[in-house]
């Protein structure tokens, strides 16, 4: 049997997962396979730290650039992360006709357009199934199971540092802060954790499978993203009271000539399947034409969750290359010559159910002014819960409002922010419920 030879990229921690599964599952990976995988190399700087691996003589080195130049490596394996040195890495690999996988989705949804380009012009494949999802695979859903499917919508939790902090705030009354800090001794969440808790990371994922689903370009620019650092345990339990769970959800949905993305915590049904997804997991509803409601949940994280993920696109790549072929199934699932520039949808476009906090004064009147300003903006009041107790000497009023465009509801909270008798900015959650009275 004719080897192929892999040069990774990259051994932190992911990537040492890789490694793991490539040396300790080797005698599995050619019983299904009927090839023999090879790490030819493990290209690294840091040659302290001790992974737990014994590699072959040879095979750990400390020069990217040997792995992608070497005539002998067949894949390239790119697990450095940012959007400097690998997408330069990426770029010579595939100018040197290699098979690469990457678990980049900061580099992908930033330049993955030119990337996709430059490998089919190569004529070569990138895989990265890892970039989204952990070892959830929604990639090759997208790209093959579901191929014969309109995808009319997808919804999912695709970070699992703020779906564990909203959990705990849920489960404990944490505060944001103690969550996160538990988030971060726990090892799901960075010392920087901007990147999750803005809802950066999960917007990166969502560019990626917007374009995947809708035939589109990749487009990070025009997605809406809101984090979760402004959720309080207040907000958990109105939202409780009210029969809703809060997620931080990467939102998309196909209108024809555009498509709404956006990213922001919101409030689903405690019986909507994704409220019951605790913890670090992701998961994702996708509904298609035929298929109709597809559910997949894994972990979105970690070093073999993940690096399970990569081992199936290098497994996809070389049973390609035994077969004599590559571009069997297309990069972004479309035809390059069908990918369509379609325009996504600005957020003050959107419709939809709103959860409003307002903190006010008790004084007569106050609610009747703030309902006359929602109605003067043509919002509905669904219903209203008015808490006695006080904070900071404010009282909270709480409305759910019908069907309203988001350009309504920021306009009207500008006024109602005006009043002098409402105190700090209110709190401002989208409802994501399909039974939701209108």
């Amino acid at each position: 049997m004719q080897p192929v030879n892999l040069g990774l990229i990259g051994c932190g921690t992911v990537g040492t997962g890789v490694a793991r599964l490539l040396l300790e599952r080797r005698q599995l990976l050619v019983e299904r396979t009927g090839i023999p995988l090879v790490l030819k190399y493990v290209a690294d700087l840091d040659h302290q730290t001790d992974r737990g691996i014994t590699f072959p003589p040879g095979v750990f080195i400390d020069d990217a650039w040997t792995v992608v130049n070497d005539p002998a490596v067949d894949i390239v394996i790119e697990m450095i992360g940012g959007t400097g040195i690998a997408r330069e890495l990426i770029m010579a690999a595939i100018a040197n006709g290699k098979q690469v996988v990457t678990a980049n989705k900061a580099l992908l949804a930033s330049q993955g357009n030119a990337l996709m380009q430059s490998a089919a012009a190569a004529g070569v494949d990138l895989a990265y199934e890892a970039s989204v999802g952990g070892c959830m695979p929604i990639v090759k859903s997208l790209r093959e199971a579901l191929v014969a499917n309109d995808i009319h919508a997808m919804v999912g939790i695709l970070n699992g540092t703020c779906n564990y902090i909203l959990s705990q705030i849920t489960e404990s009354g944490l505060p944001f802060d103690t969550a996160l800090s538990q988030a971060q001794a726990n090892g799901y969440a960075e010392a920087d954790p901007t990147l999750d808790i803005e809802g950066i990371d999960t917007a990166h994922k969502l560019a990626i499978l917007t374009a995947l689903a809708f035939g589109m370009r990749i487009n990070l620019d025009d997605i809406y993203i809101e984090g979760i650092t402004a959720i309080t345990p207040l907000d958990i339990q109105f939202a409780r009271d009210f029969g809703y769970r809060i997620k931080l959800l990467a939102i998309c949905k196909n209108h024809g000539a555009s498509v709404e993305a956006r990213v922001h915590p919101a409030m689903i049904p405690e019986k909507n399947i994704l409220s019951h997804v605790s913890g670090s997991l992701n998961a994702i509803t996708v509904s298609g034409h035929a298929a109709q409601d597809l559910f997949l949940s894994g972990r979105g994280a970690g070093m073999l969750p993940t690096a399970s993920a990569v081992l199936s696109d290098i497994v996809d790549l070389a049973r390609n290359l035994r077969c004599g072929g590559t571009g069997r199934v297309p990069l972004m699932g479309y035809q390059p010559d069908r990918i369509k520039p379609l325009p996504v949808l600005p957020m003050s476009e959107i419709v939809s159910h709103y959860y409003i906090r307002f903190a006010v004064q008790d004084r007569p009147g106050v609610l009747a002014a703030i309902a006359g300003i929602l109605g003067d903006n043509a919002i509905s009041i669904q219903s209203v819960q008015q808490k006695d107790r006080k904070t900071n000497g404010w009282v909270p009023i709480v409305m759910l409002t019908h069907h309203a465009k988001e350009a309504y509801i920021q306009k009207a909270l500008k006024e109602i922010g005006a009043l002098e008798v409402v105190g700090p900015a209110p709190m401002l959650i989208r409802i994501e419920d399909d039974n939701a009275q209108d």
